[in-house]
């Protein structure tokens, strides 16, 4: 057994929890927030079978796409009380993790 970790952004969210109910997945979602720009993010927890890896990680590109948006130069760069401008950045996509599993119940 893995345990599959995908982290995508807020705004793709419910485009792969309809993606893996889809294909037969189930998934425990938790709020999560990332240190880069303190932006909302779903964090989903999948239990598969070693053989469905590949597929789950393929959902969860299918359905999470990067995007670019202008964030304020604050956000990234604390240069105290200087002047601010915008700066272009890369979100969305998706941060995936799998991990082995050597227990798995549901009670």
């Amino acid at each position: 057994m893995k345990l599959v970790y995908a982290i995508v952004n807020n705004d793709d969210n419910y485009a792969v929890s309809k993606g893996l109910l889809k294909n037969g997945f189930r998934a425990t979602k938790l709020a999560s927030t990332g240190g880069f720009l303190s932006a909302g993010n779903t964090t989903f927890l999948i239990c598969c079978n070693e053989d469905e890896v590949d597929h789950v990680v393929e959902i969860c590109k299918d359905y999470s796409r990067r995007r670019k948006q202008f964030v304020p130069s604050s956000a990234i760069f604390d240069r105290g009380a200087g002047e601010t401008y915008p700066v272009e950045v890369a979100i969305g996509g998706a941060t995936i993790f799998v991990t082995d599993i050597e227990r798995f119940e549901q009670v």
